[in-house]
């Protein structure tokens, strides 16, 4: 820790690195640049203590806390309870599901979405039971009832990077929608969409067919506070479009799409579904523990967070730790004041950090670039590192980076990761270099208006400079 702070505002930027700033095509956007070699000490320093908007980047700091305070094999249990008792075919009482936050009951990790209601539905045949006569019930207590961070703009939240949190969720809490214009030109595609085509949703398709020369144009809504979905996008003839949309009232999507699996199956259900956030004492004898789901390891979904760069389990993990750490039911406010300790216990002022969310989304979110590269600096010497590093994109490889840097030299020699939002492209990461040093990178563009693809290449040129000269 010494070595970083024994140079901390020393690092001047070399001209060639502010060339490649001030004479580029987007040199009249906010820069900043921070390059901190092996030992700490800033060599390179841009604008590097000024505040900045981090975009995604803000997630290398919720993965580090994360891994703090869950540690890599923490693993999500969902729980299946039964309230009753099996009388012949028959569950003649309730079943309740106690959510406690896992993000990942979808196709993300696993190769069907509905793998958690297949194996529910088998455990029921294995019983030999047919019909449930009584409830099922959703238990979202383990959150609060806040479904997003502070910040956040409401046109994103249509979309799978601005999904509501909720301790009971099922599939990224979104819709997959499928759209096939192959009607003739001036008609409605046709659409369907995953679950099942569920009326969970209603879609309002006004979507158009246009010429096979023309363009797609997007254009998706859902009318806030409802499931229902506005579709105006225009799409030229033969075109084929996926889309995952956002639902609002997660635990209840959850169990409605339980219970139509169950139906499917053969397994009728005569009560009603039901959501509750009442706390219960769990380990009553009237709670019967029929399965308990255990998700993945930490370290696997922090590679889904990082690699993919996903919001929705990033504001999942960050009320998870609220909730683990306060013994409290889990929130944004309390999971960011986690992350802050984190970020204090590792000697950074957090007075110069401002959160609103977990995932970077949220445009008031604030810090500086060589706060990021302390961090990642401090986490070489962590006991998690091996699971941090492992975490990140590969330059040309995977994840976010996977379509850059191709045919640079840099391709396979930096490990990061990316962020964007409008007029906000950054990365930060650790770089391999030439001459086999080991450098961190942090590099900021804010209020550009230049397109996203002129900025990544300025990204580029600084990367395989700091390559080539180091």
């Amino acid at each position: 820790m010494a070595a970083f702070w024994s140079f901390p505002l020393k690092g001047q930027v070399s001209g060639s690195l502010k060339a490649i700033i001030e004479e580029g095509p987007a040199a009249d956007s906010f820069w900043a640049v921070a390059v901190t070699d092996s030992t700490g000490r800033l060599i390179e320093n841009y604008n590097s203590n000024h505040l900045i908007r981090p975009a995604s980047t803000q997630k290398l700091i919720t993965s580090a806390a994360f891994l703090n305070y869950l540690g890599p094999d923490y693993r999500f249990e969902t729980t299946l309870y039964g309230i009753g008792e099996q009388q012949g075919d028959s569950w003649v009482g309730d079943i309740l599901i106690r959510g406690k936050g896992d993000p990942s009951i979808s196709g993300d990790l696993y190769d069907d979405p509905m793998f958690l209601f297949e194996m529910w539905t088998q455990l029921f045949d294995s019983l030999g039971i047919r019909q449930i006569r009584g409830n099922i019930i959703g238990n979202e207590s383990y959150f609060d009832d806040v479904p997003y961070p502070r910040g956040w703009e409401w046109d994103d939240l249509s979309y799978y990077y601005g999904v509501e949190t909720n301790a009971l969720s099922f599939n990224n809490n979104v819709v997959n929608l499928e759209v096939l214009a192959d009607g003739e030109i001036g008609s409605t595609p046709e659409i369907q969409w995953f679950p099942f085509n569920t009326p969970f949703v209603e879609f309002i398709n006004e979507q158009i067919i246009t010429p096979s020369n023309t363009s797609f144009n997007e254009s998706y809504r859902r009318i806030l506070g409802t499931n229902t979905i506005v579709l105006r996008s225009s799409l030229p003839r033969g075109y084929y479009e996926t889309e995952p949309l956002s639902v609002t009232w997660p635990s209840l999507f959850f169990i409605d799409t339980f219970r139509r699996y169950l139906q499917q199956m053969g397994i009728r259900v005569t009560g009603q579904l039901i959501t509750d956030r009442q706390y219960r004492n769990w380990s009553d004898q009237d709670y019967k523990v029929l399965h308990v789901h255990k998700s993945e390891p930490l370290h696997v979904l922090i590679q889904e967070k990082n690699q993919n760069s996903n919001n929705f389990y990033t504001e999942m993990l960050l009320k998870t730790v609220a909730a683990e750490r306060f013994a409290t039911e889990g929130s944004t406010e309390l999971g960011i004041q986690a992350v802050k300790q984190f970020l204090s216990n590792k000697g950074i002022d957090t007075n110069y950090v401002r959160m609103r969310d977990g995932s970077g989304m949220a445009p008031a979110n604030l810090l500086r670039a060589s706060d990021l590269n302390r961090l990642l600096f401090e986490m070489k010497s962590d006991d998690h590192f091996e699971y941090y590093f492992s975490s990140l994109a590969i330059a040309g490889r995977t994840g976010t980076l996977r379509y850059r840097f191709h045919n640079s030299p840099v391709i396979d020699r930096f490990y990061g990761k990316t962020g964007f939002m409008s007029g906000v492209r950054t990365i930060s990461g650790y770089l391999k270099t030439r001459d086999g040093q080991d450098l961190i990178v942090t590099i900021a563009t804010n209020n550009f208006t230049s397109r996203t693809a002129v900025i990544d290449g300025v990204h580029q040129r600084i990367l395989e400079y700091l390559y080539s000269v180091y």
